[in-house]
């Protein structure tokens, strides 16, 4: 799993493509924890296939808002249905923090009232909410250029003028393309 879109909504975009990052609620746990909506050592016992199911539908409306502003599109009966999806969910109590001692007698943070789905839910659905109400980053969007790839990024580079997801992958990947096409068309190396 990768953390580098910039925002946990768009991380949460990103866990769709190439293949399903959240299929159960063992995955979700280890997203959750790896996106920093859970402080460390939170137990989650109760993240299970219907929470997995909510974090994928709202994955998906999130899509849509995201791809439909990358497009310049105009607003559609499908995205006005999944703009109400996500403001119901974001309007929900996000979850609680407190700080608590731990063993050592540090204090840690805690999510308070134990760990419930809608509040992680309305957490990303927030998060969603800034992000597409804000001028500043959407200006920042980006869709990686990265041959087969779907990801969503922004772009806080100096200069914007980034074009991969990931440098070290897609752009990587690019690089290596390059240098063998040129090898094939008889370039030089």
């Amino acid at each position: 799993m990768r953390f580098d879109s910039g925002r946990v909504c768009l991380d949460l975009v990103a866990t769709y493509a190439p293949q399903e990052g959240i299929p159960d609620g063992e995955e979700l746990r280890l997203w959750l924890a790896g996106a920093g909506l859970v402080p460390d050592r939170t137990p989650l016992a109760r993240v299970g296939p219907d929470w997995a199911a909510a974090f994928r539908s709202l994955r998906a409306d999130v899509h849509t808002l995201v791809r439909a502003e990358l497009d310049g599109a105009s607003p559609s009966p499908e995205t006005a249905r999944a703009l109400a999806r996500v403001n119901a969910l974001a309007a929900g109590p996000p979850p609680g923090l407190c700080a608590v001692r731990d063993q050592e007698g540090h204090l840690v943070r805690q999510l308070c009232g134990g760990v419930e789905c809608g509040a992680l839910l309305a957490a990303v659905a927030r998060d969603a909410v800034e992000l597409l109400t804000d001028p500043g980053e959407l200006a920042l969007l980006r869709a990686c250029e990265g041959e087969g790839c779907t990801r969503v990024y922004l772009d806080t580079s100096r200069g914007h003028r980034r074009r991969w997801c990931s440098s070290e992958l897609c752009g990587n990947r690019e690089r290596v393309a390059r240098h063998r096409r040129r090898v094939l068309a008889g370039g030089s190396v």
